[in-house]
Order: C-alpha cells, then sequence, then structure tokens
C-alpha cells in the first residue's frame, strides 16, 4: 500500500510541542509623535463626551486646555496632528505639498532606478506624440445634434459661397500661433471646420536656444460634417498644418477682427510686425514728380533688413526708399491692418506703368497717392474703431463722413 503524502496542513497540524507557533513581537516603546497624538486624542475624546471644549472648571480640565493653547501655538506639532482634527481645533494647517523630487528620492527599494528595461522613461511600445495626436484630433469628434448644428451650417454653406465669389481665399497653412485664430474657417483633409473658441493662456518655455512664449489651451472646433472637438490648440494647429489649408477672411471680418483686438498694449502681449510708410528716391520723371507718393506696407521683422535691397526689387519700384514712419503692431493684425489701409485708400492708387532696365512692365500696386498727415489720421480712426463711418476723398485729398 502506498505512503500516503504529507500536505503542508499536515506539517503544520502535527506540532504536539508548539514548536512552530510563533507571535510577532512588537515593541511597547511609542515614538514622540505616537505620544504626541495620544495627547491631542485625549482632548478629543473629552469634547467628544462634553460637547466643548476644556476650560479651568478642573485641574484635569485646565490640564487638557492648556495642552490644546500648546498645540495650536506650535506649527509642526499642528502639521503632525491635522489628520487627526475631527473638531476641527486646529484651524486652517498649511500642508506640505510634496513634490516630484520627493517622490523620487523617497525610493528606499530602487522601485525607480531608470536602469535597463526598467527604465520608466523608455516608451516602446506607445505611439509616436504626432502620432497620437492625429488619433486625439479624430478620436474627440463627437456629433451634434442636428438644432444645434444648424447655425452652424449655415455659415459653413456662407463661406463656400464666399469662396466661390472670391470674396475668400485658400491658402497654405504655416505659423501656428499666428493664423490659428478664434472665429476662423480652416480646411483639414477636405473637411472645412471653424475655431469656435479657446481657452488659450501663454507660457514662456525654457528651450535651448533660449525662452520662448507659446499659446496652449483648450479649444472647440465645430466641422461641417456634424461633428465637433475640444482637442488642445497646438494639436489642432499641427494637423491643419500636415494636411490642411486656411481660409482668409472677408474685408468685412478683417475689420472686425482688428477692432476686437485692437486696444491698449499689455505686458504679455506680442508684438507681431510693423507697419511702415516709405517714400521713392527715384529719379524717373513719373515717379519723382508726383507729391504725397507713398507706399504703405508691413514687415513682420526689422523694416531696414525689409528695404536693403529696394533698387533691385519691382515692389519699391526699383529706386532706393526713404522710411517716412513706423508702427509698432500687436497681437497678429499687422496684416489686417495693412489690408484695411489699402482698401480705405484704393481709389489714390498708383496707376502707372512702368519698366525697368530690362524692358519689364511694371505696375505698382501698394503705392498710394494720399498725404502724409492723412495715412497718419486713418490709422488713429482704424484704432478708435470709427474707421466705418468715414471715407477718403481723392479731389480734396481729405478725409470725410461716408
Amino acid at each position: 500500500m502506498a505512503k500516503k503524502k504529507l500536505t503542508i496542513d499536515d506539517i503544520f497540524n502535527d506540532d504536539d510541542f508548539g514548536l512552530l507557533d510563533s507571535k510577532v513581537k512588537t515593541s511597547t516603546v511609542k515614538t514622540d509623535e505616537e505620544r504626541l497624538i495620544d495627547s491631542f486624542e485625549e482632548i478629543n475624546v473629552f469634547i467628544d463626551k462634553n460637547d466643548r471644549e476644556p476650560n479651568k472648571s478642573s485641574m484635569s480640565e485646565y490640564g487638557l486646555m492648556a495642552k490644546l493653547k500648546n498645540f495650536r501655538d506650535n506649527e509642526d506639532q499642528k502639521k503632525i496632528l491635522k489628520p487627526f482634527d475631527r473638531h476641527n481645533l486646529l484651524g486652517h494647517v498649511e500642508m506640505e505639498k510634496q513634490s516630484i523630487d520627493d517622490i523620487f528620492n523617497d525610493d528606499d527599494l530602487g522601485l525607480l532606478d531608470p536602469d535597463k528595461d526598467l527604465d520608466i522613461f523608455k516608451f516602446k511600445h506607445t505611439p509616436r506624440p504626432e502620432d497620437r495626436a492625429e488619433a486625439d484630433f479624430v478620436a474627440q469628434r463627437k456629433p451634434m445634434k442636428e438644432k444645434d448644428f444648424e447655425k452652424y451650417e449655415k455659415m459653413f454653406l456662407q463661406v463656400h459661397k464666399e469662396i466661390k465669389e472670391g470674396k475668400r481665399k485658400i491658402k497654405p497653412f504655416t505659423n501656428i500661433e499666428k493664423n490659428l485664430h478664434v472665429g476662423d474657417f480652416y480646411l483639414m483633409n477636405g473637411i472645412m471646420l471653424y475655431l469656435e473658441s479657446a481657452n488659450l493662456k501663454k507660457d514662456e518655455v525654457d528651450l535651448s536656444s533660449g525662452n520662448r512664449v507659446r499659446v496652449e489651451g483648450r479649444t472647440r472646433t465645430v466641422f461641417e460634417n456634424g461633428t465637433y472637438s475640444n482637442m488642445l490648440y497646438r494639436s489642432l494647429g499641427k494637423q491643419i498644418q500636415k494636411d490642411g489649408k486656411l481660409i482668409t477672411n472677408t474685408y468685412d471680418k478683417i475689420e472686425q477682427d482688428l477692432f476686437i483686438n485692437s486696444g491698449l498694449v499689455k505686458e504679455e502681449d506680442i508684438q507681431s510686425g510693423w507697419i511702415y510708410v516709405l517714400k521713392t528716391k527715384s529719379t524717373k520723371k513719373e515717379l519723382s514728380g508726383i507729391k504725397d507718393l507713398y507706399k504703405i506696407g508691413f514687415a513682420s521683422g526689422s523694416v531696414d533688413d525689409r528695404i536693403k535691397n529696394a533698387k533691385n526689387e519691382a515692389t519699391y519700384l526699383f529706386a532706393d526708399v526713404k522710411k517716412i514712419a513706423t508702427y509698432k503692431v500687436y497681437n497678429r493684425n499687422a496684416d489686417k491692418l495693412e489690408n484695411l489701409l489699402h482698401r480705405f485708400f484704393a481709389k489714390a492708387c498708383l496707376d502707372i506703368d512702368l519698366y525697368n532696365e530690362q524692358g519689364q512692365r511694371l505696375n505698382p500696386r501698394e503705392w498710394f497717392v494720399v498725404p502724409f498727415e492723412v495715412i497718419e489720421e486713418t490709422i488713429q480712426l482704424i484704432l478708435n474703431e470709427n474707421i466705418v463711418n468715414y471715407e477718403y476723398d481723392t479731389e480734396t485729398k481729405r478725409i470725410k463722413l461716408k
């Protein structure tokens, strides 16, 4: 007959002499912190029974009252006791917040050591950030109710109509912070989208090339297929950069944006360019004889760098120019201001055919026959939001009410 195999329970049960009985030894010596908590608990128990704080009515109460006063006066003890303060005897206590460095330094078992395959910072089996952004762009789209989408549908139809009529144009999308604005329309994978709102803030980022101010925040974007998303501002911009285009605004929208965003310059505002006014040094009779001939233009960088090669460029009439005035523009509206000035002075645009030394015909479109003081006055009217009430009279060479 085969011998029965013993189990682990058989071994523990076959202990007639109690050799396997063991009790965990615990220290009866309390730490200073434990004694402090016990002392505070005495006060808690007293309030549990009497529904009031201890006072001077008896020696025992007086002792508890004195302890409570000492606890309240000692900030270090208050931080220890606050988790046990069920009657809010200590009031508000500013607790120390654990930093990320504290977490990494408090790693006695070495679980956070970035060695070999245990390196928590090496994501070998997760998608790349750009792949996640693209997936996020699609995954976050949610369907809108038909009733809620009605007003947006009308907007998209109107934009399609304005593109067809030439009031809007489709152009490449490059710089995110310069070209991605609330209230504008864009194309993404052939689908039109509308950036309805964005909760943006500016952060200063430390880079090896120096500090840079970056804009980030959640957006609400509506698509013409009846969906919407709330993806991050920069993620949205990167997707449009990758597979999209920007849709330019109509003149009315340019005016509206300019008025809304104009105002006093604040410390956090970013200079986005310059509007400049130039006078030609050309010796050509057909140009030198024109009084009040000025070029109004926009430069995102240095105006001096922009005009240093003027004599070789058609836009400057193949001649050196004199800088008459420059205006700093903030909050990405410099190009819109230039556009609005050109439209305001359209009737005074220089209309002349010129020929360079190679016989090429030139028809300049950014030169205007307008007194300089009128140009300055017009810029002020734009910033004061009153330009919509005025127009330029080419006969009197003055601004007049419509």
